[in-house]
């Protein structure tokens, strides 16, 4: 982590006819029962934190992850360089933080450091410095964010188990986690060799924390269910190394607002991820981070400071927050309420009509009658519920009203549920497509597939990306995409295709950690670690709008990745 539609013609499009329903139900309690069932991270040496005793003192915040301790040889130091126990200015953060009754989880690592068992050969010495983390802060949970190339390093992730096995022999009570990247096809092969580095230590992982963000899929991606897709696919890699991992083992960390990627994370999104959490029993939610949870303006992707995305300060933490409620953590208000809209788009070529299922689910500790509104549609669309308001366990159905001469674009349209305790707000992304829908499949052929005109045009690339004379898998040229140690490399093209239509996209490759994929109304991956050209294989439908992007990247920290010889089909 760095310091996861409707159209129609002038009548009306009433989703009522075909059982589109806004239905509310309680949500399960997780089962961590923990109150570090909620713990977004803070990094402590980013002048950001005051959120942090807001949160806390008036949000309801119970617990939070402190990033990041660094290791530096055999001894650590925080990221403002100051040593672990005699840091001046983080040292009184935390301890005050205690004092306003939040707990605190260590994180040592980060996308710009590494923890202790990484930079340190001397097992005693890492024992002894984990130790002294321990006994500085008076912890019981420590994490470990495990990043770029760090994540295929074996010797140091078996140090770092070992590490954990003899602190676990003296401290039972100790827990800890690793947190890890994931597509959302769930941990890379690095990310669960780290999974089995444990289970050769004869220790379990308390919790297995993905980084549900950064797929460098698109900008288009559905963060929401992406991280939805990433846990689902981590806990059955989980359990193929140890069986008796559960999803109280795993933890969902998204980087809320927009992410390194371009992507964004909405708080329609956080509130898939809770129900999904509270469905499950998940062990841990937390996000990057408590510094971001507040809005602003800008172009620059992943603001240290800032989610770059309308909303209110501290939003996500308020989104997150019942879940600990939940599970006995002592943060969540009792008469309070959730709210989402799933799924969250849909799209229709004008004079057609389009049907879609939006179900908003709703928990609460009281039988509060929550009341439904829409703002944002855009002139000549509007959105009625049919009841206005609902308890638990009701149903309200959305009738869409769109005319004829509304103008082509997409248009998020902000759901809000009301009610004593407060309001709560989810995103509807309503798309309306010109007549024709797009293309009918004429402008289905990728451009400069082989890359022997010698330059990409028209691929636009990111970076030190270029076409190349040599490795070619066949003629004269390949695509050579260049990441950098801290940003992903990638390049893009963008193509119309029939819509609704499924399609096959393949590609040859070769490098470290080189994916290819499609992003937009259709969204799917895949990826090779080879140092031979490999063919890769994508299958997808194309939504309404038939328009997607193909894109080939390489992850950031690693080396080049090539490409060549493209199809669609």
């Amino acid at each position: 982590m760095h310091l996861a539609r409707f159209a129609a013609s002038a009548c009306s499009l009433a989703l009522a006819a075909t059982g589109a329903v806004v239905a509310l139900a309680p949500t399960s309690g997780a089962a961590a029962g923990s109150v570090y069932s909620v713990a977004p991270y803070a990094d402590m040496s980013n002048s950001q934190e005051g959120l942090l005793d807001t949160a806390i003192t008036g949000h309801h915040l119970k617990a939070y992850t402190a990033a990041f301790v660094l290791g530096e040889g055999c001894n650590q130091i925080w990221g403002d360089t100051l040593p672990i126990g005699n840091d001046s200015y983080t040292d009184p953060e935390i301890a005050k933080a205690k004092a306003e009754g939040a707990s605190v989880i260590i994180s040592s690592g980060g996308a710009s450091g590494e923890p202790l068992a990484w930079t340190c050969s001397t097992q005693s010495g890492i024992d002894a410095g984990y130790q002294a983390i321990i006994d500085d802060y008076g912890v019981t949970q420590l994490d470990f964010d495990v990043e770029g190339a760090a994540v295929a390093d074996t010797a140091a992730a078996a140090r770092q188990m070992q590490a954990m096995k003899d602190l676990k022999a003296s401290d039972p009570g100790l827990q800890f986690s690793m947190t890890l990247p994931v597509l959302t096809s769930g941990l890379t092969n690095d990310g669960v060799n780290i999974l089995k580095a444990a289970k050769n230590a004869g220790i379990k992982i308390d919790v297995v924390n993905i980084m549900a963000m950064d797929y460098y899929a698109g900008t288009g991606t559905e963060m929401g269910q992406g991280a939805v897709s990433a846990a689902r696919a981590t806990l059955a890699q989980m359990q193929s190394v140890d069986s008796g991992y559960t999803y109280a083992n795993l933890g969902i960390t998204p980087m809320i607002g927009k992410n390194d990627d371009g992507s964004t994370f909405t708080l329609a999104d956080a509130q898939t991820v809770e129900n999904f959490a509270a469905q499950n029993g998940v062990g841990r939610l937390a996000f990057w981070s408590v510094n971001r949870d507040q809005p602003c303006s800008g172009s620059a992707n992943s603001l240290p400071t800032c989610s770059e995305i309308s909303q209110n300060s501290l939003a996500f933490t308020d989104a997150f927050v019942p879940y600990e409620g939940n599970t006995g953590g002592g943060g969540g208000t009792g008469s309070d309420f959730s709210l989402s809209v799933s799924p969250g788009s849909a799209s229709a070529a004008q004079g057609g009509s389009a049907t879609a299922t939006v179900s908003t689910a709703v928990s609460f500790g009281g039988a509060e009658s929550v009341s439904l509104s829409a703002s944002g549609a855009p002139s000549g669309v509007s959105v009625s519920f049919s009841p206005a308001s609902v308890t638990s366990g009701g149903t309200s159905t959305l009738t869409a009203t769109v005319g004829s001469s509304v103008a082509a674009g997409s248009y998020p349209i902000t759901v809000t549920g009301t009610a004593a305790s407060g309001s709560h707000s989810a995103t509807y992304t309503l798309t309306v497509t010109s007549s024709g829908g797009g293309g009918g499949g004429g402008g289905g052929q990728l451009t400069n597939a082989g890359f022997e005109s010698g330059s990409p045009s028209p691929w636009t690339c990111t970076g030190g990306s270029a076409v190349v004379a040599g490795p070619a898998r066949s003629g004269s040229h390949a695509l050579q995409v260049t990441p950098s140690s801290s940003g992903t490399g990638e390049c893009d093209q963008t193509v119309t295709l029939s819509p609704n239509h499924s399609y096959t996209l393949t590609g040859w490759v070769q490098g470290p950690y080189a994916y290819i994929g499609v992003s937009g109304g259709a969204g799917a991956g895949t990826w090779s670690n080879e140092t031979s050209w490999n063919q890769l294989t994508v299958h997808f439908t194309t939504g309404g709008s038939g328009t997607i992007t193909v894109y080939v990247h390489g992850w950031y920290g690693q080396g080049n990745v090539y490409a060549d010889d493209f199809t669609l089909g």
